[in-house]
């Protein structure tokens, strides 16, 4: 099977992904710590430790895809990903012409990975979607059926309120994004850990309830992804899906299209 190599720069993790060449199925996935300050070198020899540490290292990669909203770190992953792949590693922007549409005041600025989200839900579900990624922070993509983006909003993520706490109250322990075993805490970890899942869930099921009061959209599927998707999805009420790998699936889209143009 021939595959690809994609990858996902955001502000605190990069997610790499190795996905089947036409991008529908994710055979592997890793997350590193995004550094700005890492050489080309050096992620290649990190990507060739995690692509070795797997069971499909034997197997060709034809072409690698960059989603990075840390404009810093993409040169360096490409030249590294460039020595991996047989073909072109291609990085995501506004102007790359991928089949869908940015309906917005300022499309050169809308993030490489509200694009790929984009493409994913046009291609994957075919019907108005509201996609909520949920990693840094937490964006809310407005996405008709024919792969119009419609715009959305950006919050802070659900660690958010945890990294707060821990540096601005100095008797504050730091402590784990998790399911509380009850709303009410009886001690001070259970406490914050209560009080920042629950503002997280209670974020996203309130911040969709006013999307859809103010779009046109009729009944948009509603689907998590991110990071924090499988912490956060499975208690929002408003969620109908939890797709963690939707950004890698639509870098894998992205990449069959632009190999074709």
């Amino acid at each position: 099977m021939s595959r690809q190599l994609v990858a996902d720069v955001g502000n605190t993790e990069t997610v790499v992904g190795l996905l089947d060449l036409d991008g529908g199925e994710v055979l592997d996935h890793w997350r590193i710590s995004t550094l700005s300050a890492r050489s080309s070198a050096e992620y290649r020899v990190l990507l060739s430790a995690l692509l070795d540490s797997g069971p499909h290292e034997a197997e060709p990669m034809r072409r690698g895809v960059v989603a990075s909203v840390v404009p810093s770190a993409t040169p360096a992953l490409r030249r590294a990903m460039s020595e991996l792949v047989e073909g072109d590693v291609f990085v995501v922007t506004a102007a790359s012409g991928l089949p869908i549409r940015l309906d917005v005041d300022e499309p050169l600025t809308v993030g490489a990975d509200r694009i790929v989200n984009t493409l994913a839900a046009k291609v994957r579900f075919g019907r108005d979607t509201i996609a909520v990624d949920l990693g840094t922070a937490t964006t809310f993509d407005c996405i008709t059926a024919e792969g119009v983006f419609c715009g959305g909003v950006i919050a802070p993520g659900p660690s958010a309120g945890l990294q707060w706490l821990t540096r601005n109250a100095a008797k504050l322990p730091t402590v784990e994004l998790a399911p509380p075993d009850a709303v009410i805490g009886r001690r001070t970890e259970t406490c914050m850990q209560s009080g920042v899942f629950h503002s997280a869930v209670d974020a996203v099921d309130g911040i969709v309830a006013r999307i859809k009061a103010s779009w046109a959209a009729v009944d948009p599927l509603v689907v998590a992804t991110g990071g924090f998707a499988s912490v956060i999805g499975p208690f929002a009420r408003s969620v109908d899906r939890i797709e963690p790998f939707l950004t890698l699936q639509g870098l894998g889209i992205a990449g069959a299209h632009l190999d074709c143009t």
